[in-house]
């Protein structure tokens, strides 16, 4: 059975490194991603078994991998050295993000801004509202977590993110928070606090670019469904 093959048995075309060397990593799935840092395998599985089972477990990717490393030391196929790896693999990918964005290339597309908001907010097990103050040229200034709510709600002071942005000399500001219920679709209540936003912010020639709704999958733009 395939579970009991060493993954150097496999063909060549089916083996994690070479399918990453010849399709990129794009082409991998989440197992065979997760098995590259596992190495091997529990006894008895390969490496891709084991990470299977750790997905079919404790995933899908995504929780599996916003689980504190102590949590994932715990986890059968990984220990300590193994959750290291794993948590600096998620921090070094969003590090490039933040990276990218400090020099103000990733704002010229839209969607990249969106991925911070889901990177930094999407663990959040209560709705939190964060904005991101952006200077004449679109370049992230700072991103800050401001508000902080319920399970149901973030309660958004709309003067207190004008008075932040007079203090980061901002020209524009991106918005965004999360559904911890995991749907990311735009409530009427987000649709008000969008609108009060922008009209608060115009008041002091801040511009509200975009607000950005967390949830499972890509974050949603209000902006793109033209509510901004």
């Amino acid at each position: 059975m395939e579970g009991h093959m060493h993954i150097r048995d496999w063909p060549a075309a089916e083996r994690p490194r070479e399918k990453l060397l010849a399709r990129g990593a794009a082409a991998l799935s989440d197992a065979e991603l997760v098995a590259l840092f596992l190495g091997s395998g529990l006894r008895g599985q390969d490496a891709v078994a084991t990470a299977r089972a750790l997905l079919a477990a404790h995933g899908p990717l995504r929780r599996l991998m916003e689980q504190p490393t102590a949590a994932l030391a715990e986890l059968p196929g990984l220990g300590p050295a193994r959750a290291c790896t794993l948590s600096a693999a998620l921090e070094l990918g969003q590090r490039v993000l933040a990276a990218d964005l400090e020099r103000g290339e990733a704002l010229k597309d839209p969607p990249t801004a969106g991925r911070l908001f889901a990177q930094r907010l999407r663990a959040f097990d209560h709705e939190v509202f964060a904005v991101m103050f952006l200077d004449t040229r679109h370049r992230m200034l700072a991103f800050e977590e401001m508000f902080h709510g319920t399970l149901d709600g973030a309660e958004v002071h709309t003067r207190d993110v004008a008075r932040r942005a007079l203090a980061h000399n901002a020209a524009a500001v991106i918005v965004g928070h999360n559904h911890p219920s995991g749907n990311p679709e735009p409530s009427a209540a987000d649709r008000a606090v969008t609108a009060r936003l922008k009209q608060a912010l115009s008041l002091v020639d801040v511009r509200l670019l975009d607000h950005f709704v967390v949830g499972d999958g890509p974050a949603v733009s209000m902006a793109a469904r033209g509510w901004v």
